[in-house]
C-alpha cells in the first residue's frame, strides 16, 4: 500500500477516533507538550526576541523531530504506520472537545442560565464572561467556534498532508506555543513574537481551506463568498478574518464589535455587517456547520496530497516506459482522491441543488459518491444534523 494511501486510511482513523472519543480528561499528548514547553520557557525567557526564537525552535523543531524519528520507526510496517498516524492526527485535532464546549454553553443558555454559561465560557476563549449577557455569550462562542474550526482540525489536516506525522505534530506545537506564550502581554511582547508570528504563517494555509469550506457548506454560500470578500481584510488577525467573515455570511449573522479581554477592552470591525445579530440557536448551527467543514477538509486535504504525489511521480518518469509505468499505479491514487473529495463533499454541502450539482458533476467524472453519501447520512443522522455531543 502506498504512502498516501496509508496516510489518508490513518487520518481518516484518526479524525474518527477524534469523532467518537474526543479528548481523555487525563493525560493528553499536548498538555504533556505544554508542560514541557512551560519548563523551556522558564529555563530560557529573557525579555528579548531572539530568546523567544530559540524557545520556539527548541520547541516547535522537537516536536517535528519527534514525528520524524516515529516514522522513521514504523516506514517498514504499513500496519504501524497507518497506526501512527491516526494516533497523531487524533491527538493534535480538537474538533469534538471544541464542539462539546460549545454545546454545554449553548444548553445553559437555552436553559436560562447564564451564570452557568459565564462559569463555562473561559473553556472556550479568553473573553471576560462578566462582561456578557447571554446573547454576548452567543457571539463569543459563535466566533470561537469559527477561529478554532481552523486552529483545532483543518490546519492540522492541512499540514498532516503535507509533512506526515511530523507536520501534524509540528503544526500543533506551533499553535500551542502561541497559545501559550503568542500575547500582547508585557512579560510576553518580545519574547512571545517568534512563535506569534510562526502561527500566524503555519495557520495562513488552513484559515483559508477552512474559509473556502464555509462557503461551500454553509447555508448561504454567496453570502459566505461576499462577507469574506468585503470584511475579511479588516480583522486585526490574518487568520481569524477570512475564517469567521466566512462563517458569519455562510450563517446570515453579523460577528466582531467590541470585546473584553482581561479587561482590555477591543474594538473590532463588524464582519457581515448586513447579517443578524448572533443568537443562542445559532451556536449549533455554527457547530454543525464546523462539522461539515472539517471533515470536508479530511477529503479535500487527502485529494490534494494525492493528486501531488500522482504529479511528482508521473514528472520523475524517464521516456515514455518511465512515463507508463510511473503513470500507471498512480491512476488508482488519483481516482481515489477524486472519489474521497467528491463523496465528502456531496454529502456536506448544503441541501438542495447544491448537493445535487456536486453529486451529479462527481458522477460525470465517473466517481460513485452514493455509498458514501449514504455512510455520511447515517453517521450525520446521530453525530451532526441531530447535535450528538460526542
Amino acid at each position: 500500500m502506498g504512502a498516501d494511501r496509508l496516510y489518508a486510511y490513518g487520518a481518516a482513523a484518526g479524525l474518527l477516533g477524534d469523532l467518537v472519543l474526543g479528548d481523555p480528561r487525563r493525560g493528553h499528548p499536548v498538555a504533556a507538550f505544554g508542560r514541557a514547553a512551560g519548563a523551556v520557557e522558564k529555563a530560557l525567557w529573557r525579555d528579548h526576541r531572539g530568546w523567544g526564537a530559540l524557545h520556539t525552535a527548541v520547541c516547535a523543531g522537537g516536536a517535528v523531530l519527534l514525528g520524524a524519528a516515529a516514522s522513521a520507526a514504523v516506514r517498514r510496517s504499513p500496519a504501524a504506520s497507518l497506526a501512527l498516524t491516526g494516533a497523531a492526527t487524533w491527538a493534535v485535532v480538537g474538533g469534538t472537545s471544541l464542539a462539546r464546549e460549545a454545546r454545554h454553553i449553548g444548553r445553559a443558555l437555552e436553559a436560562g442560565d447564564v451564570e452557568a454559561a459565564r462559569a463555562r465560557l473561559p473553556h472556550l476563549c479568553g473573553r471576560d464572561p462578566q462582561a456578557l449577557d447571554a446573547d454576548g455569550i452567543a457571539r463569543a462562542v459563535v466566533e470561537s467556534v469559527a477561529e478554532n474550526t481552523s486552529d483545532a482540525v483543518v490546519g492540522a489536516l492541512v499540514w498532516g498532508a503535507v509533512g506526515g506525522v511530523p507536520g501534524l505534530l509540528g503544526f500543533r506545537a506551533v499553535n500551542t506555543l502561541d497559545a501559550m506564550v503568542g500575547h500582547k502581554s508585557p512579560r510576553l511582547r518580545r519574547f512571545g513574537w517568534a512563535s506569534a508570528r510562526l502561527d500566524d504563517v503555519a495557520g495562513w494555509p488552513g484559515a483559508r481551506l477552512t474559509a473556502v469550506l464555509a462557503c461551500a457548506a454553509g447555508d448561504d454560500p454567496r453570502g459566505a463568498v461576499r462577507a469574506w470578500r468585503a470584511d475579511a481584510g479588516k480583522h486585526p488577525s490574518p487568520n481569524a478574518g477570512p475564517v469567521e467573515a466566512s462563517f458569519a455570511g455562510a450563517l446570515g449573522v453579523r460577528m466582531g464589535g467590541t470585546l473584553s479581554y482581561a479587561g482590555r477592552v477591543e474594538h473590532r470591525p463588524v464582519l457581515n455587517g448586513d447579517g443578524r445579530a448572533v443568537g443562542v440557536p445559532d451556536i449549533e448551527r455554527a457547530v454543525r456547520l464546523s462539522r461539515r467543514v472539517s471533515w470536508l477538509a479530511l477529503g479535500a486535504t487527502v485529494a490534494g496530497r494525492m493528486v501531488a504525489g500522482a504529479a511528482l511521480s508521473g514528472g520523475s518518469g524517464r521516456g515514455a516506459a518511465g512515463a507508463s509505468s510511473a503513470g500507471s499505479p498512480r491512476r488508482g491514487s488519483g481516482t481515489a482522491a477524486r472519489a474521497v473529495c467528491a463523496a465528502l463533499v456531496a454529502g456536506a454541502a448544503p441541501a438542495g441543488t447544491a448537493r445535487a450539482g456536486l453529486a451529479s458533476g462527481a458522477a460525470r467524472n465517473g466517481v460513485g459518491v452514493a455509498p458514501v453519501v449514504g455512510l455520511w447520512r447515517g453517521m450525520g443522522a446521530r453525530f451532526f444534523d441531530k447535535g450528538g455531543d460526542v
